[in-house]
Formats: C-alpha cells, structure tokens, sequence
C-alpha cells in the first residue's frame, strides 16, 4: 500500500507541475517506480574503489596489464565484461565495470527524450564510441593503435583511479593537465562550498 501511495503521489507531481508530456520525465518517472534509484546509478558501488595512479607499458601486441588491485574489484562484479570509450572531455580512455557502464547508459538515457533526434545523437553518439573489453587469462586487456591515437599516447601509460572506473592516459600528457598543488586546494574549497551552500 505504501508504495502505491508513492506512486500516486509522483504521478500527481507530474500532473501539477505540467511534465507528463515530456517522455524522458515518464522514463525518469518509471525508473523511479522500479527502486533502482536506491542502487545509487551515478557512484556504484564504493564499497571498493578504484584509487590511485599506476605506471604501465604495452607489450609487442599492444597488451597492457590490468594492476592486481583492480583485477580483484573487477573480480568481485557479476560480469568480468569490461567497457572502454574515449573520455568526452580529457585525452584519455576510460574503463568501467560493466555494471556501472549499464547503470551510466541507463541514467543518461532516463535524462534524454526519445524523441528529440539532437538527444537520440547524443545517446547514440555516447553509446556508439564504446567498446566491450575481456581481459584474458593473465588480466591484460588489448589496446588498438585507433584508442592510443585518440589519446596521443606514445610512451608510457598511467592508470588513474576514478573511484567506480578507472582511466587510462598517456603519462606525459597526464602529468601536464595536472593542477598545481594550491590551486587545486583552491579549487577543491570552492566546489565543495558551492555544493554545500
């Protein structure tokens, strides 16, 4: 009974507050309605996070090691399916856990009409630059020539946590974008108060 007054009372929201024409507020709506919300799509699961910064080399076929402590969060998830795409803003290729990639797609596509043929090109666009990766037996995943160009990478990689994925750069050009250590205190406390204000 509870939950078909909840029900009722995000449809009477939608109702008064004139959104029930636009289709991606009915999808929002029913993944509302599904308690997936509870899953906390934009963080996954933090209960083990992808930290730090690590060093890595391709070998003669382009095979990059996964780092050990990665592979044992990657053990722990359903799927051993991984998913690569180039970062829509940095130079670099980001990995996520198949999980987090679906709960990704998922809230991206609750956010987008589907009939609005600008927000289907985005969602295409985003899915179409993705890949599925399987690491092999020994934890290596292949990099293409096509994803080192798109990141410029021409010497040695640096892994870098991002707490649910993580990415993959080129360590010099990493290293470069890096934010001086007082500027990035700065820029911390102002985010952060925004946020909180």
């Amino acid at each position: 009974m509870h939950t078909i007054d909840n029900v009722n009372n995000l449809l009477i929201t939608l109702w008064k507050n004139n959104l029930w024409g636009n289709v991606g507020n009915i999808r929002y709506f029913l993944y509302l309605c599904s308690g997936k919300e509870k899953q906390k799509p934009n963080d996954g699961d933090m209960t083990s996070t992808f930290i730090g910064n690590i060093e890595a080399k391709l070998d003669e076929k382009g095979r990059m090691f996964i780092p050990a402590v990665y592979r044992k969060i990657l053990a722990s998830e359903e799927s051993q399916r991984i998913v690569m795409r180039r970062d829509t803003e940095n130079e670099c290729l980001v990995i996520y856990p198949e999980r987090v990639w679906n709960q990704r797609v998922e809230q991206l596509s609750a956010e987008l009409d589907e009939w609005n043929p600008d927000d289907q090109m985005l969602l295409m666009q985003f899915v179409a630059d993705a890949e599925f990766v399987e690491p092999d037996s020994q934890g290596r995943i292949l990099l293409q020539k096509r994803n080192l160009q798109q990141i410029g990478a021409t010497g040695e990689l640096l892994i870098v946590g991002m707490m649910n994925r993580f990415a993959i750069w080129d360590k010099q050009t990493f290293l470069s974008k890096r934010i001086d250590q007082r500027e990035f205190a700065k820029t911390l406390r102002e985010r952060m108060g925004k946020k909180h204000s």
